[in-house]
C-alpha cells in the first residue's frame, strides 16, 4: 500500500510528497520511528531533484528491504540485466560496451500497454549507489521519461535494512491527466520494487 508522508508517531519524515511503499503500512501511514536513522534525507533529496515542466508529472517512492546494501545494489546496477528483478522485462540487449550513454533495448512481457522500450544509461555511480536512465524510444506512451534510483544504508524499527529511493519525471500524454499518468507509473515502480525486495531478501537468506 502507499502512504503519503506526514508528521506523526514520532518518526522522521522524507520530503513532502514522497510515498512509502512498504507492504506493512496503511494508506495514512507516516514513516515509522527510526526509519531515517541512518539516512541523510537532505542528501537523498538532492540526488532526486528533477526539473519538471507544466506538462509533466513526477513522484518519489521509498522501499525498505531486509537485505544488505551491497546485495541490493548489485541487482539495481545491472543495467544490462534488468530482468534480474523487474518482472515485466522478458529480454534486454545492450548496444556496445556498458558505459554512460549506453543504450539498451528492452522487450516487455504482456500485461502492459507496451512491447519494447529503448533506454539510455544516464548515470551509474558505485560510490553513491545511484542509477539513472532515460527512455529514448519504444512502443509505449512514456515520453521524456527519466528515473533515478538510489540505494542507502537504512534502519527500520531499530533494525538495519536497505532503503531504496526511486523517483521519476515523465510527460503527461495527450488525453490523460497527471493523476492517471502517475498512477500508471506508480503501479509499475511498486511492482518492480516489491520484486527487488523479494529477490534480494531471498538471496540474503540463502545459506
Amino acid at each position: 500500500m502507499v502512504g503519503l508522508l506526514s508528521n506523526g508517531r514520532g518518526g522522521e519524515d522524507y520530503p513532502r510528497g514522497w510515498r512509502l511503499i512498504d507492504d506493512d503500512v496503511g494508506p495514512s501511514a507516516s514513516f515509522p520511528a527510526g526509519s531515517l536513522a541512518a539516512v541523510d534525507s537532505d542528501y537523498v533529496r538532492r540526488l532526486h531533484q528533477h526539473d519538471t515542466t507544466p506538462n509533466q508529472c513526477s513522484a518519489t517512492f521509498v522501499k525498505h528491504i531486509k537485505a544488505p546494501v551491497h546485495l541490493v545494489w548489485s541487482l539495481v546496477r545491472s543495467f544490462d540485466e534488468p530482468q534480474k528483478y523487474k518482472p515485466f522485462v522478458s529480454r534486454c540487449v545492450v548496444r556496445g560496451d556498458l558505459e554512460i550513454g549506453s543504450v539498451r533495448e528492452v522487450n516487455v512481457k504482456s500485461g502492459l500497454p507496451a512491447t519494447t522500450s529503448t533506454e539510455r544509461l544516464e548515470q551509474l555511480d558505485d560510490d553513491q549507489h545511484l542509477l539513472s536512465i532515460r527512455i529514448v524510444g519504444g512502443d509505449h506512451r512514456l515520453k521524456n521519461y527519466s528515473s533515478i534510483i538510489t540505494v542507502h544504508n537504512g534502519s527500520l524499527n531499530g533494525n538495519p535494512c536497505t532503503t531504496v529511493v526511486e523517483s521519476f519525471v515523465v510527460d503527461i500524454p495527450e488525453g490523460n491527466t497527471a493523476e492517471e499518468t502517475c498512477y500508471f507509473v506508480e503501479a509499475v515502480i511498486k511492482c518492480n520494487l516489491k520484486s527487488l525486495a523479494d529477490v534480494a531478501e531471498r538471496l540474503a537468506n540463502q545459506p
